[in-house]
């Protein structure tokens, strides 16, 4: 057979096996949105059922077959061969797992989250403690299936962004901690802001107005998403013409859900913006999660927390919430989205205490893999690290260690790239400036069109092509370093607190 040939029955696999994951994908999104408390058991059933099918399909010996063929192929086009040469790293991987493992998998993840639902309305950790527990020593048995050097968690780090280790990102938080608690000890001995006008009462149908046309104005397509609620925000897509966003409102606190739709809006834009044609392929999938939350972070913080954005869009605020806001300034606006103080809750947290979130996080994970803690210990450990590193007491379990969906989903080895992403944002906006002087002055009037298009052109486009540090270097010409942000938040916070 030729190589288009091949290549087209390769195709024509993989976009049947992305067929059924992204159909359990759905049934995923309505279990965090519409499912009735009654349907989890059956939701669970099912979701295992397809995740097993699609793995399945995937490890078959034919697959394996037609890709090792493909690979001695020499007359693939460079896209084409690193299409085929990422699948056959995940065939590899995938062949690791027995299809029983992948379906306990699935299972335990289902009963996890919705423990992790009930354990936060009884505001009790003990609720999700034991399959929470079962959950990680699935973790561990994936990371020694998977193998792994120097670290077990090495293997679930590499998972949400090839080639991350341990190694790599206890120096990044070495480097990044005390350049941070700096910043920090200069603005806690400066007057604080005033944010208390945005914790007044704040409608929830009209801040849910407010959310939506803010996404318009980002350039979120409607007829190729929408937006819902759920317990903890996100973004999922079934592909590029498909990407659904969720928040979650607390009419006393403007901030909960403006920030929601603004991150989740970043990271729907890239899923958007990946090419269509490459559906079920490595191409049409995302570099990394560490370039994912790049895209939050910069939309978020280096777009959404910054003055330009506001030029065009305070009015816009004003239209919805003229009461709460009626002798507020652009300037006190701008001040207020961007106060300093330690807080219990990462998502709503400031771009400088965020990253101690992440880093108690982090550590907590790390030590769970390795099995010098227990899930027991979680909040004690928690509890001690928030009073240490942000000198804050934690109330209770739900603005504690309940707080985040992650490790209900499986998802260790995640949390470092909510830091990466940040610093990959400052560097990459970096370049942005850098190229086209007159960018932020286009976001003060409402044009994104720049902006969008040089994130396109440098991100969106080229889905999984590159590692992370590849498309970093490519776009920004030297590999991540956050003298970028540590620069960028310097100058931002100096402005606003007059250090």
């Amino acid at each position: 057979m030729n190589t288009k040939n091949l290549y087209n029955q390769y195709k024509t696999s993989l976009q049947k096996i992305a067929d059924v994951k992204y159909s359990s994908a759905v049934l995923q999104w309505d279990q965090e949105t519409y499912l009735p408390p009654k349907g989890n058991e059956f939701r669970g059933r099912q979701i295992a059922t397809l995740t097993e099918i699609a793995h399945q399909q995937f490890t078959d010996e034919k697959i394996g077959t037609l890709l090792n063929e493909l690979m001695s192929k020499d007359d693939l086009s460079d896209k084409e061969k690193r299409n085929v040469q990422l699948s056959l790293e995940d065939y590899n991987k995938a062949n690791k797992f027995s299809s029983s493992f992948v379906r306990q998998m699935s299972e335990t993840v289902n009963k996890s989250f919705h423990a992790w639902i009930q354990a936060r309305k009884d505001n009790s950790f003990t609720v999700f403690e034991k399959p929470l527990d079962d959950l990680i020593q699935l973790k561990k048995q994936e990371a020694d299936l998977l193998g792994y050097q120097n670290h077990p968690y090495n293997a679930l780090m590499n998972d949400f962004d090839k080639g991350l280790n341990v190694a790599i990102v206890d120096k990044v938080f070495a480097d990044l901690q005390p350049q941070l608690t700096i910043l920090l000890d200069e603005i806690k001995n400066k007057p604080q802001v005033d944010n208390s006008f945005l914790h007044q009462n704040f409608d929830k149908d009209s801040q849910w107005k407010f959310g939506m046309e803010i996404l318009k104005r980002m350039q979120f397509d409607f007829e190729a998403g929408r937006q819902d609620i759920s317990e903890h925000p996100f973004t999922i897509n079934f592909n590029n013409a498909d990407v659904r966003v969720t928040t979650r409102i607390d009419e006393n606190d403007f901030g909960n859900m403006a920030w929601s739709c603004i991150h989740e809006g970043g990271h729907a834009l890239y899923e958007q913006g990946l090419p269509g044609e490459q559906y079920g392929l490595p191409l049409g999938e995302y570099c990394s999660l560490s370039i994912h939350e790049s895209q939050s972070r910069l939309w978020e913080n280096n777009v959404g927390r910054a003055l330009p954005f506001w030029q065009h869009n305070f009015s816009l605020i004003k239209t919805f919430f003229s009461k709460q806001l009626n002798n507020i300034s652009i300037d006190q606006f701008y001040k207020a989205i961007n106060k300093v103080q330690p807080s219990l809750i990462r998502t709503e947290a400031d771009e400088i205490t965020y990253h101690f979130h992440v880093m108690i996080r982090y550590e907590i994970e790390k030590m769970l893999i390795e099995g010098t803690i227990t899930t027991k210990d979680i909040p004690a450990y928690w509890n001690e690290h928030y009073k240490k590193y942000l000198g804050i007491i934690v109330a209770d379990d739900k603005s504690g260690c309940l707080q985040d969906v992650h490790w209900s989903h499986g998802s260790f080895g995640y949390f470092a790239t909510y830091s990466l992403g940040s610093l990959y944002a400052a560097q990459l906006y970096a370049a942005i400036v850098k190229e086209n002087a007159s960018i932020e002055k286009e976001i003060a009037e409402g044009n994104n069109k720049n902006l969008l298009q040089w994130l396109n052109k440098n991100i969106y486009q080229h889905g999984k092509y590159y590692t992370s540090e590849e498309l970093c270097f490519k776009a920004t010409g030297e590999t991540l370093n956050s003298t970028h942000f540590i620069r960028y938040a310097t100058k931002k916070f100096a402005h606003i607190y007059n250090t």
